[in-house]
C-alpha cells in the first residue's frame, strides 16, 4: 500500500472515469457537513476522462470561480470542471486536503453514454442552502427521495453512479454523503466493480 502522497500531476496521469475525488478542509461549512454526517470528507467529485478529453470533474459546489466545460460559462450547482483546475482551487483557495479513489472497473461505451445523459440533465442545478443539504439528506436517510430542483455534490456521484449501473436504483440519491464514498463507509457497487483505498494527493 503506498504511503507517499501523490503528486497532483501523477494523480491526474492515474486517473480514468469513475474514480472519485474527495476533500476536507476546516472551514465553519466544512466542519458542519462532516458533523451533520458524521463523515471524514466533506466534498466528492467524479472524475471524466472521455477520448482527447483532459480530464474533468464531475461535482456540485457552491462557486463559481472556474469555467463549467460543458455550457462554457461560470456558475453555482452542478459542474462539469478541468480536473487539475479543479483540485487546484480546492486544495488551494478552499485549503482542503485531497484523496483519489479508483474505480476498479471497466467502464463500457454504455455506461459512457448514460455518464453523458446524466451531465446534460443534472448541469447548472442550483446547491441547496445549508439547511435544504441537512433536510435533503435526512430524508433521504429514511429512504424518501428528494426533488431534483437542487442538489449537492453526493447526490451527484450517486445519481451518476446509479444511471451507470454501479448503484442499486431502489436507493434514493440523497440518502448518500460525501462520506458514503470514503472506504470506511464499506459502500457496495453492483456488477463486481469495487473502489480502491484512499491515495492521499499533495496538489501544492
Amino acid at each position: 500500500m503506498r504511503t507517499s502522497p501523490l503528486s497532483l500531476d501523477e494523480a491526474v496521469d492515474l486517473t480514468r472515469t469513475g474514480d472519485l475525488w474527495l476533500f476536507r478542509g476546516h472551514s465553519a461549512a466544512d466542519r458542519a457537513i462532516r458533523t451533520l454526517t458524521n463523515a471524514p470528507v466533506n466534498h466528492v467529485g467524479m472524475a471524466v476522462v472521455l477520448d482527447d478529453m483532459p480530464p474533468l470533474m464531475w461535482h456540485a459546489e457552491l462557486g463559481k470561480g472556474l469555467r463549467c466545460v460543458w455550457s462554457g460559462s461560470h456558475h453555482r450547482g452542478v459542474q462539469l470542471h478541468d480536473l487539475r483546475d479543479a483540485v487546484t482551487q480546492w486544495c488551494g483557495r478552499y485549503e482542503q486536503h485531497a484523496w483519489l479513489r479508483q474505480l476498479d472497473a471497466r467502464v463500457t461505451p454504455a455506461q459512457e453514454d448514460a455518464l453523458l445523459r446524466t451531465i446534460a440533465r443534472l448541469d447548472g442545478t442550483p446547491f441547496p442552502t445549508t439547511v435544504s443539504l441537512a433536510a435533503r439528506w435526512a430524508r433521504g436517510r429514511v429512504h424518501h427521495s428528494a426533488g431534483v430542483e437542487t442538489a449537492y455534490c453526493a447526490e451527484v456521484v450517486a445519481t451518476t453512479y446509479t444511471e451507470m449501473g454501479l448503484l442499486d436504483p431502489d436507493r434514493p440519491a440523497n440518502f448518500y454523503d460525501p462520506g458514503s464514498f470514503w472506504s470506511g463507509d464499506g459502500l457496495s457497487l453492483l456488477g463486481g466493480a469495487r473502489l480502491g483505498r484512499e491515495i492521499a494527493v499533495d496538489a501544492h
